[in-house]
């Protein structure tokens, strides 16, 4: 665990965030691994299927995840304050909500699975293994949020480097059985979903084993967790408008996959496979937020307000710096990467085209991403909801759907750094008023 209200800003953070950073990397994995694999073994067709799962896939935890954060920024403001009894209650409270909205999600998920990719104009030819992909996954959604909400509360308490093995574990697994499953055992797409919900599994499974025997603050056990209604409300408080924000930004991406879904397989697969290595492009700039968000807990929870304005300005230049590598490597490499994807040269030119787009303004991303994490570190998630729906809603969903009608599936890839632009405006003018300082729980 790491004490954020003392020592260099820089060095700390950057500490924290290089772990994370690297295990993030290594959970993308899940997602590029199977993509990868369904690609070039089972084609464009099973690419495609694939990646018209995920935008369901986040809609349906999108909520469950935001207020999973809420709990977060709780248990880091507790253990800044050294409130080590209601640190525990809040994690056996968050563990309790997660495994029966897991159960929840699971059910919902599998239901109407076939019926939501109708809805979104799938392509009639790929519904049949979309849907495949997705009951498989969703059957595995209580290990989903075990497995991630284990890591979610080590990261609020200061530990980015337990959570790195976990996730290397989990990734190694996937890796592992997508080989096995997909060309030993010719399981299809199938055999790639069954690969991350077991990969998943595994990793939380083993994770437990070695905190009951190992830390001092997470001891699991499923019969004695206890639920504090009192705590629960207060992470509800927090995490509502954090979790109302990413299932309107999944509603969004939803729409923005109707929209994809028009052009066509080719474009649908270029889509998934560009998405893919976007993510990871990504990565640093939302680490260096979730860094700076628990920094933020830690300090607001001591009452250390210089620190956090010293924590933003490090975290702004480290992200901004990690972004400008990042867009000049898929500049240089976006074709190459896309062929590790798939063979087909008009998947990979759509693709090599979104990728040089959108990986132009990544600062814009990072600038973004480090704000709204000072402003979630502190409680304030409200006012970043309104802010992020805006940009997405107003400005990034009517822009793709203009730009496309003029431009075809390019106008798409445009609209996505139209939407960054509003939402880092807007985000950072409201961190400059100062009035998230009064937000803080403790």
């Amino acid at each position: 665990m790491k004490d954020f209200t003392t020592g260099n800003e820089t060095k700390l953070i950057l500490q924290f965030t290089l772990p994370m950073l690297l295990g993030n990397v290594f959970q993308q994995l899940y997602n590029v691994v199977d993509s990868i694999i369904v690609g070039k073994v089972l084609g464009k067709e099973a690419l495609a299927s694939v990646g018209a799962s995920f935008p369901i896939i986040f809609t349906l935890i999108a909520l469950l995840i935001g207020i999973g954060s809420g709990f977060s920024i709780v248990i880091s403001q507790f253990y800044g304050a050294k409130d080590i009894g209601r640190v525990k209650r809040a994690i056996d409270t968050m563990y309790l909500f997660l495994f029966g909205a897991g159960i929840l999600v699971s059910v919902l998920g599998m239901y109407f699975s076939e019926d939501l990719f109708l809805l979104l104009q799938l392509p009639k030819e790929l519904i049949p293994q979309a849907t495949t992909y997705l009951n498989v996954y969703m059957a595995g959604m209580v290990l989903f949020f075990g497995f991630n909400g284990t890591t979610s509360i080590l990261r609020g308490l200061g530990d980015s480097k337990t959570p790195l093995y976990f996730l290397i574990l989990s990734s190694l697994f996937n890796i592992a059985f997508d080989l096995l499953f997909v060309m030993v055992f010719k399981w299809g797409i199938a055999g790639a979903a069954w690969a991350t919900v077991l990969a998943q599994g595994g990793a939380f499974v083993s994770g437990i084993l070695y905190l009951n025997k190992n830390h001092k603050i997470m001891k699991f056990s499923l019969w004695k967790l206890g639920f504090d209604k009192q705590l629960f409300l207060k992470s509800l408080k927090i995490g509502l408008p954090s979790g109302l924000q990413h299932t309107f930004v999944a509603l969004g991406m939803m729409a923005l996959l109707g929209i994809v879904n028009t052009f066509g397989t080719d474009v649908i697969a270029a889509y998934t496979a560009a998405g893919r290595i976007d993510s990871l492009a990504m990565m640093p700039a939302m680490n260096f937020s979730q860094a700076v968000a628990a920094f933020v807990g830690q300090n607001l929870g001591a009452n250390k307000i210089d620190r956090v304005r010293k924590g933003f300005k490090v975290t702004f230049l480290m992200s901004n710096a990690f972004c400008l590598l990042m867009t000049g490597i898929i500049i240089i490499f976006g074709s190459q990467f896309m062929k590790l994807f798939t063979s087909d040269l008009n998947v990979i030119a759509i693709g090599e085209k979104y990728l040089i787009i959108v990986s132009s303004f990544y600062l814009l991303f990072a600038t973004m991403f480090t704000t709204n994490g000072v402003l979630r570190g502190a409680g304030d998630t409200l006012i970043p909801m309104f802010i992020t729906l805006f940009s997405l809603w107003i400005i990034r969903i009517p822009s793709a759907y203009l730009l496309s009608s003029k431009m075809g599936e390019t106008g798409i890839w445009w609209s996505i750094p139209i939407g960054w632009s509003m939402g880092m405006l807007f985000s950072y003018l409201y961190y400059r008023t100062g009035k998230w300082k009064s937000k803080s729980v403790v």
